[in-house]
């Protein structure tokens, strides 16, 4: 665990803030991005990629790999600093973050950047996507998982629903979608602009099992992921409760950091003070 003597908070240990510190430096890179989201993700996307996915990062293309698809594209800062760390592409295009010269944008590119299965960043179309895929996997008698990471202010989006309807309607059990449930949107608290509670009960009112986890405990991830699908005859929703911005104390739940422009060197200097050092 962290060493809480320096600050850090207990729950993020030298990996977590190893994985928030290669964001950062992205962020240094391109000066810009939205920083809030991809710290709020950054133990889901790890958990799954270090117990939970089957791939292959020398070969991104394999057929048998199970299909992870960041719906919330905007947090994919996160996504890079994963799959860099799993060799899909090496760490030196951090600096070319949303440059030229550079595959990593502010929103992950399919066919472009290793290790990303679909093009996102319109809310809302990630889960249709992974339906899609999932049917395609039951069709070809494939055995790969599909998961969906999207957020909750984009649960605001009819297509969404649309979506775990159709997975509700066909069983997909391969199929299981994660909620970033930071309780934060870009205008405002989810509160305030669309409560979605009881959410646990729409998405089983949808025909899912559903979970509800804290989603930064690593441990508590890594068991309920272990136990996909939780029913074997429905698709699985695991609310994953997170802070956004989580590991930067003057970050957390302050919408100023939603998306941050023009990041000063002091910027930058305080993100690495905050989370430690090595």
């Amino acid at each position: 665990m962290g060493d809480n003597s320096a600050g850090i908070p207990a729950s993020l240990d030298g990996r977590s803030r190893y994985l928030r510190k290669c964001i950062v430096r992205m962020l240094e890179a391109g000066g810009r991005g939205h920083m809030g989201a991809a710290f709020s993700l950054v133990e889901i996307i790890r958990v799954l990629y270090d117990d939970v996915l089957r791939f292959d990062p020398k070969r991104p293309d394999w057929k048998g790999r199970d299909r992870f698809i960041l719906s919330k594209g905007h947090g994919c800062l996160a996504l890079y600093s994963v799959l860099a760390d799993k060799g899909f592409f090496p760490e030196t295009e951090f600096s070319k973050f949303c440059k030229s010269d550079g595959i990593l944008g502010g929103h992950p590119e399919h066919g472009k950047v290793p290790g990303v299965e679909a093009s996102t960043g319109s809310l809302g179309h990630g889960l249709s996507i992974g339906v899609g895929f999932t049917l395609s996997a039951r069709h070809d008698g494939a055995g790969h998982k599909v998961v969906v990471v999207i957020g909750d202010g984009e649960s605001n989006e009819g297509s969404i629903w649309e979506a775990a309807l159709s997975a509700g309607k066909h069983k997909l059990s391969n199929l299981t979608v994660v909620v970033d449930y930071n309780k934060q949107q870009a205008c405002g608290s989810i509160l305030e602009v669309q409560d979605m509670e009881p959410f646990a009960d729409k998405w089983k009112s949808f025909g899912f099992a559903c979970a509800r986890v804290d989603g930064h405990d690593v441990h508590a991830l890594r068991s309920v992921f272990s136990r996909l699908p939780l029913d074997p005859s429905k698709p699985t929703a695991i609310l994953c409760d997170t802070v956004k911005g989580k590991g930067i104390p003057f970050a957390e739940h302050n919408p100023e950091w939603h998306h941050k422009n023009k990041l000063s060197p002091e910027d930058i200097r305080s993100l690495l003070a905050a989370l430690g050092a090595d």
